[in-house]
């Protein structure tokens, strides 16, 4: 029998422990939006006061004699969930030493302000110190992390993928790698040239568009704002959503998707059961599961033919002439294979690629077998040959993502394993729900949203993503639901 008032104070000092680590993701997103460009170092000292307060309440010995005197059998799924992901976070922050938690904290707050300021200057130099410390410290968690026989990579893909090794990754993606690389020699071989996108893309045309888009895509504006960063991202949680977006004035789809893609992840979080609400049984399955959210939004939906026929006519409206005559036409421009050197830009084809190359690159960062300084030359030898073309600047090559600055090690392939879910979920979904096609094309997403409310957002972690993608879908996630979609798309778009 369980002591009821054990599971009482557990719950309790979970939801205060998970509001803390709220309030420096809020204080996270206005670095990225709104902090005066001297804050930095002040900034980098609260990540750090918080982290520290946040881990030492992971760390506290109560836990673990409140979770053992809790009888799991007395507990309904949401308790077991709970439960289950306290044990897991009290065990692994009592390997971490509170110094090492605050370090890495402070680290990269400052680092992500460096790693702007570089990328600005087009200066990698200016960065790889920062990177070297912030490699160092996360590389020293993984040590206290790991478990005997385990990959370094191991314990920092647990972050974002519980359950998931580096060795099945490998294979997993290693298996969906030259399929990508075959339909891509083919798609070139064809010869097919696409129409340009001409117009007078600003600013604020592009802002409204990007409104436009995450409004369709049933962003709540009463929970949730849209601002402009470096780099795009979600940050917040079910009723206080920050998303932002990017205007690149001659790349007008990168503000549009990175948009589309932000709202999915802003989406899946709005999504969860409000009686959830600080609980971790309402955190997300994994970062593989939130990011299916918004490739699939992005990709299945938002770059689909069907949905051509809504996005086309706003377009002219915000734009004005934008240089093609049809949906037809735009449906071209939009899903256009070619190598980019941006990998929010990246077509369908190519994206992954890019995701690979960089968890090749920081899983050999982490095993010690590429040092900081060789990064620069490994990344530009490995795009060459990966995309064919010479990265041009450091902003189009190593400095383009933000999630190093960050201590993001492990994070990149959750990006593949993403589309991977998404392939199967859209899949299921296009099953269930009758004349999908129609549905989309009209703009009319509300049925699309409910779907994956009930199907995935609701549960949070509830279930793992492996058992949650056993229950969308009725087996084991693979690649093969994503690579018939690939196939089907540009194979018909290219005549190939």
């Amino acid at each position: 029998m369980s002591d009821n008032n054990a599971y009482a104070s557990l719950l309790a000092h979970l939801k205060k422990t998970n509001a803390l680590s709220q309030a420096a993701g809020v204080i996270s997103w206005d670095q990225e939006t709104m902090m005066p460009k001297n804050g930095a170092p002040a900034r980098a000292e609260q990540m750090a006061a918080l982290a520290s307060i946040v881990h030492e309440r992971n760390c506290d010995p109560k836990i673990a004699e409140w979770c053992a005197a809790i009888d799991q059998s007395d507990l309904d799924l949401v308790g077991k969930a709970n439960l289950r992901e306290a044990k897991r976070t009290h065990q692994r922050a009592t390997r971490i030493p509170a110094r090492l938690a605050e370090e890495i904290a402070r680290a990269t707050a400052l680092g992500q302000g460096i790693w702007a300021k570089a990328r600005a200057a087009e200066n990698v130099d200016d960065f790889l110190p920062t990177l070297e410390e912030i490699l160092k410290l996360r590389r020293e968690e993984a040590s206290v992390l790991s478990e005997a026989g385990d990959d370094l990579y191991d314990a920092l893909l647990d972050d974002y993928e519980p359950e998931m090794k580096t060795a099945p990754l490998a294979e997993l993606l290693g298996r969906l790698r030259p399929h990508l690389t075959s339909l891509r020699e083919k798609i070139t071989d064809s010869g097919k040239e696409i129409k340009p996108l001409k117009g007078d893309f600003n600013d604020s045309a592009q802002m409204e568009m990007a409104r436009r888009l995450a409004s369709v895509f049933n962003y709540d504006w009463d929970s949730g704002r849209v601002d402009k960063a470096v780099h795009p991202f979600s940050s917040g949680y079910r009723s206080d959503s920050r998303i932002t977006t990017r205007v690149v004035l001659d790349h007008v789809f990168d503000c549009m998707y990175s948009t589309v893609h932000e709202v999915g992840h802003a989406n899946y979080e709005a999504g969860r059961d409000p009686k959830m609400d600080l609980m971790p049984a309402g955190g997300y399955a994994s970062m593989g599961i939130h990011e299916s959210q918004s490739r699939m939004l992005e990709n299945q939906i938002g770059r689909s033919h069907p949905f051509m026929d809504w996005l086309y006519p706003q377009m002219l409206e915000v734009f004005g002439d934008i240089g093609v005559s049809s949906p037809d036409e735009l449906f071209a421009v939009v899903n256009e294979v070619t190598p980019g050197y941006i990998r929010t830009e990246a077509d369908e084809v190519h994206y992954n690629l890019h995701v690979m190359m960089r968890f090749d690159l920081e899983l050999a960062m982490i095993r010690g077998d590429l040092q900081v300084g060789d990064l620069e030359g490994a990344w530009n030898e490995r795009y060459l040959a990966d995309f064919g073309r010479a990265v041009d600047k450091p902003s189009n090559g190593v400095l383009q993502d933000v999630h190093w600055s960050c201590g993001l090690f492990g994070y990149f392939p959750t990006y593949s394993l993403g589309n991977i879910f998404a392939g199967e979920i859209f899949a299921t979904m296009s099953g269930a729900i009758s004349d999908l096609d129609g549905k989309i094309s009209s703009g009319n997403l509300d049925e699309i949203s409910t779907w994956l409310n009930r199907e995935v957002h609701q549960h949070g972690h509830v279930y793992s993503a492996q058992d949650l993608m056993q229950k969308i879908c009725g087996k084991a996630p693979d690649e093969l639901a994503l690579a018939k979609y690939l196939d089907a798309k540009f194979g018909g778009m290219y005549g190939i």
